[in-house]
């Protein structure tokens, strides 16, 4: 498998690569933003090791170009900057996982395998037979073992927390579910996380599933609360 390595410290850039070339993966390195976005379109990578602080275009602005031209290649993002907001930040941008630095090489391994592994990271470990990977809603079809949405001959790419929390939110049919459920439960995230920035999810995924999403009949808005799913 090959790996694209967008990182501006040479040091930690080359010891990624080593490292990941003796576990018998291909690795290129791209030491600023732009050169990436024209390595993502010259080359088809495996997934994407994401710095944030990069010169000329950070890395928030990298993967949310590669999500707006279509390109879901998994994205590792890799940043100093660990707190909730940007966290939530960067999959707002389209990352499917997030490590701050400094960080073991060992974990860096580990979520890198499981991002290549994308199934594994939204299916339900402690409830397997509670769900299944596939799921039809409003006449569209949800593939949560390959993250897409199908209308008829239109496929739609779900982000890794996209596909969480629909799947979540259709878990719990009909229940109220609020959006610090959702931060902590979900998406793992605590501490003084804004339980807004949920929102901006809802709306992409409203203009999936909804027929007129600003009248949402399916994901419903509870006041005072969080959301709702009705079938």
């Amino acid at each position: 498998m090959k790996i694209l390595i967008v990182e501006d410290e040479e040091h930690l850039a080359e010891g990624l690569r080593f490292n990941l070339e003796a576990e018998n993966f291909e690795a290129e390195i791209a030491a600023d933003g732009e050169t990436a976005l024209k390595r993502l379109e010259e080359t088809s990578f495996d997934a994407v090791v994401l710095d944030v602080m990069l010169p000329l275009i950070d890395g928030f602005e990298v993967a949310g170009t590669m999500r707006a031209a279509e390109n879901y290649t998994p994205v590792l993002m890799l940043t100093a900057r660990s707190r909730p907001e940007d966290v939530l930040k960067g999959f707002e941008a389209g990352a499917d996982d997030y490590l701050p630095k400094p960080f073991e090489l060992s974990i860096f391994l580990a979520r890198l395998k499981g991002l290549l592994r994308r199934r594994e990271w939204h299916r339900k470990e402690s409830q397997p037979e509670r769900f299944a990977d596939v799921v039809s809603v409003n006449g569209k079809t949800i593939d949560f073992d390959n993250l897409e949405l199908r209308d008829g001959d239109e496929i739609v790419h779900l982000t890794l927390m996209e596909a969480k929390l629909l799947r979540f939110l259709i878990e719990n049919e009909g229940k109220a579910v609020s959006r610090k459920t959702i931060l902590e439960d979900v998406w793992d995230l605590h501490e003084d996380t804004d339980t807004r920035a949920i929102d901006n999810f809802i709306v992409r995924l409203r203009k999936h599933l909804e027929v007129e999403p600003n009248s949402p009949k399916i994901l419903q808005t509870v006041r005072g609360i969080g959301y709702r799913f009705v079938k």
